[in-house]
């Protein structure tokens, strides 16, 4: 299937099989309501504008169609591709943009449980990755969050990396960013940019948010480009605080708190010269993290 996992032959963690490679990517942060259509509208205006501004890669949150009761997630999802994945497929084509739907409610078996799926489109306005959240946000924080997203949402089983011009990207969602060995399967896989579309939760982002995406970054030796959502339902705030992180861990890029746009340029030179200085992807020993 296009866009899933398959690691490079003879890949080197930091060998290269391109030239050098500039993409200029832009994460919208969004604050999603109850109306899907309209959420999804001015959603697909944002990224237009980020398109119009230069962006190659137009990166989106997470739940960007939706957002309040569980009911009302259940009846906003639709089939990928359809009437959600079209609307942000027509600005791919008319900018020849790259457009990351960082997740949208898609139709599954199970009318109570859609899955909760980051869609990637080609300039062509093709559908060309799909990743359907593996880490379920089944949490009750102390004086925070208390939600079981296995009541809505069927998980998905598996990685997913694609080529955005000569950039490997890997794909995940939100809980994902707490699940390292996630991140490090994409990264020996030759993943290059790390991409995290959320709806962080204000109670755990303000402590948790930065730190766990540098971290991703830093140990992996990856960009990591993150939007979020801000704002949000009565009593379930988002964080915001959307994030481009380059494989050093240096925050380069931040959104305000308000719903926005960010730009910035991820290169693989960066990603090379990371890696080389500081091996921990080849310096890795499995064999000796074995228990008895």
């Amino acid at each position: 299937m296009p866009g899933q996992l398959e690691p490079r032959p003879g890949y080197r963690y930091g060998g290269r099989y391109h030239g050098p490679v500039e993409l200029a990517v832009a994460l919208v942060q969004t604050d999603a309501g109850p109306d899907p259509e309209a959420n999804v509208a001015r959603a697909v205006r944002l990224a237009d504008t980020a398109a119009t501004a230069g962006a190659r890669l137009v990166a989106l949150p997470e739940y960007l169609q939706y957002r309040g009761p569980d009911e009302g997630f259940r009846s906003s999802a639709r089939p990928i591709p359809g009437p959600f994945t079209d609307a942000f497929a027509a600005v791919a084509r008319r900018h020849g943009c790259w457009i990351l739907a960082g997740s949208l409610a898609e139709t599954s078996g199970d009318p109570a449980r859609p899955h909760n799926t980051s869609v990637l489109l080609g300039p062509d306005g093709s559908i060309r990755a799909r990743y359907r959240k593996v880490h379920l946000f089944d949490v009750a924080v102390d004086a925070g969050p208390v939600d079981l997203e296995s009541a809505r949402v069927a998980p998905g089983d598996e990685p997913v990396l694609a080529d955005v011009e000569g950039v490997r990207l890997g794909l995940t969602i939100c809980y994902d960013l707490r699940f390292p060995e996630l991140y490090r399967t994409l990264a020996l896989a030759g993943a290059e940019v790390l991409a995290v579309p959320s709806n962080f939760t204000e109670r755990t982002g303000r402590d948790h948010w930065e730190v766990l995406l540098r971290a991703r970054a830093i140990e992996n030796a990856a960009w990591v480009i993150a939007p979020s959502q801000i704002g949000g339902p009565p009593g379930q705030p988002a964080f915001g605080r959307s994030m481009v992180i380059d494989p050093w861990g240096l925050v380069v890029a931040q959104a305000p708190d308000r719903e926005s746009i960010v730009h910035a340029v991820v290169d693989s030179d960066r990603v090379a010269a990371v890696r080389r200085q500081v091996p921990v992807l080849a310096n890795r020993r499995p064999e000796a993290y074995r228990l008895g």
